[in-house]
């Protein structure tokens, strides 16, 4: 547990905290200036150098980066004001922004944001799945506002991964432990952004109170109250009775629910862009689904149309494709697994497995085919996926089994590669595909586990590690082409749709646009109006 967890949760039981050096927000007297928002988890320790089970959204309500991520993948100025890229690809300076400040007083400057650098680089064992880190030689502090950024080889995609939630986002000095290790933990959540962590109750509730020193545009809300709701059923119930101002995200509640509140009139909702793709990993080297045949029976049994008129009401476009041809390099003219139960069947006879006289699941060698996937009980989508996916192998003679589990189960199947079939999205821009491919070579993740099976894996890594530094976009460019064209003939991803976030808020909110990450929450440019009396 990390140093702000050991220090709250005793006190957290039964009691709201209130963090040093914040004042007590007034809700119950200024209710219009707050928007009430729910999750299905506690925003958790909100370290910036570290993952789950701090909350991404709550991370970068604190936490800023040096450069942000823009729509069409435009880089834009955050902390950083300009920034310069050497000839060779292995120096970025950054010009970093004056006059700016952590929330409690502290400065940031170029020795603060090297402080933070060193502390992520430090722990390089934690951040293997992102490959910036890895390929960081130095960074240098020149003067308070330049700060310099030497890599060991020209790594194309840098400022893109420079703009992600974690882990390199910047902590006030005072906040950094008395180890001085962040990965020990944090004293406080204290960082630039709007947002200030001011009450927190465990499970239960985290208030975050508007930055008023913050160097930017304030947002107009004074605070965002989260309240944390497991159960989408009772999300929806809450909001509906006037408890929460604002749903969002994928899978916080059922498609059903999001259907009736958008036609009930009373409410807005919308359905944002494509962000990422909704897709089952399938472990090449476990049980049945090491052979190939079964892979490609599975693909072949799924109809994803059904499952996106039924499940989605159309909100989401049919996948055929792990990445979405307008995701950079991923145009290649990939041919899609068409829905052929008759073509499904042909390669599970072929590989051996029959069906019994009077049985319903084939068998091999005495053995049934059984298969198992896993998912987050809590994500409403992925369960009513995975029911009709059950219902569409055992069509076809395999009985998959569903397993439900709380979040931290599945996460952790995930990186044991324990599992047939686990779901196992995209991450959207900006790190599609280099940093999802670059995970792929990493143990503990999911990727790495469907593919390690594979004959090919070795090669696979190889391109991937090529791909990444490479220089000449010819050569990127068949690199790609190379790496996804094996990937899908393998048959290790089964995508399903790409999926889309979605909003629900009252009338009285107003300024809603999404935002440009997937786990971005659009809080800042968010206001609220007094509410009509019609």
């Amino acid at each position: 547990m990390s140093f702000l967890g050991k220090v709250l949760l005793p006190l957290a039981i039964g009691a709201l905290v209130v963090l040093p050096g914040c004042a007590r927000p007034q809700a119950s007297s200024n209710r219009q200036a707050d928007l009430v928002f729910s999750w299905s988890q506690d925003v958790g320790p909100l370290n910036p150098h570290l993952y789950g089970p701090s909350q991404m959204f709550a991370q970068d309500m604190i936490f800023e980066p040096l450069v942000s991520y823009g729509r069409g993948g435009e880089i834009l100025p955050a902390l950083a004001e300009s920034w310069e890229v050497s000839p060779d690809g292995r120096l970025i300076t950054f010009q970093l922004r004056q006059g700016v400040q952590f929330s409690d007083g502290e400065p940031f400057n170029a020795e603060a944001a090297k402080l933070n650098f060193d502390q992520v680089l430090a722990n390089t064992g934690a951040h293997e799945w992102l490959e910036l880190i890895q390929q960081i030689d130095r960074v240098e502090a020149e003067g308070d506002y330049t700060l310099r950024l030497y890599l060991k080889n020209p790594y194309y995609p840098a400022l893109q991964e420079l703009a992600l939630i974690r882990p390199v986002r910047f902590l006030s000095p005072a906040a950094f432990p008395d180890s001085g290790t962040t990965a020990d933990g944090i004293k406080q959540p204290i960082g630039t952004g709007p947002w200030v962590l001011a009450e927190y109750r465990k499970d239960d509730v985290a208030v975050f109170r508007r930055n008023e020193n913050y160097w930017g545009e304030r947002p107009d809300l004074e605070q965002v109250i989260v309240r944390i709701i497991p159960d989408g059923e009772t999300r929806v119930i809450a909001f509906e009775s006037g408890e929460l101002d604002l749903i969002y995200g994928n899978g916080v509640i059922s498609l059903d629910a999001f259907q009736q509140l958008q036609q009930s009139g009373r409410f807005q909702a919308e359905i944002s862009q494509p962000l990422s793709t909704r897709a089952i990993a399938i472990h090449s080297g476990r049980g049945p689904t090491q052979e190939l045949a079964v892979r490609r029976a599975i693909q072949h049994s799924f109809n994803k149309d059904a499952v996106i008129e039924a499940i989605f009401y159309n909100t989401e476009r049919r996948a055929d494709t792990y990445f979405s041809d307008e995701v950079p390099y991923a145009n290649i003219g990939l041919e899609p697994y068409n829905y052929n139960v008759e073509q499904a069947n042909a390669l599970l006879e072929e590989a051996g497995w029959t069906l019994p006289a009077g049985g319903a699941i084939r068998q091999k060698n005495g053995q049934p085919l059984v298969l198992e996937l896993s998912f987050n009980a809590l994500n409403n989508i992925d369960k009513a996926i995975a029911e009709a996916l059950q219902a569409d192998l055992r069509r076809v003679g395999i009985d998959l089994r569903l397993l439900g589990e709380e979040q931290q189960s599945w996460l952790e199947r995930q990186s044991n590669g324990e599992f047939h079939l686990i779901f196992n999205d995209t991450w959207g821009p900006p790190y599609e595909p280099h940093a999802m491919v670059s995970s792929m070579r990493k143990p503990s993740h999911a990727d790495y586990e469907a593919q390690s099976g594979l004959p090919m894996k070795a090669e696979i890594d190889r391109k991937i590690a090529l791909v990444l530094i490479s220089t000449d976009e010819t050569t990127r460019q068949q690199l790609y082409r190379d790496l996804l064209t094996t990937l899908h003939e393998q048959a290790v991803y089964l995508p399903i749709s790409y999926s889309t976030n979605l909003a629900v808020f009252r009338e009285t909110i107003n300024g809603f646009e999404f935002a440009s990450q997937a786990n971005q929450i659009p809080f800042k440019q968010l206001t609220k109006t007094p509410k009509s009396n019609r």
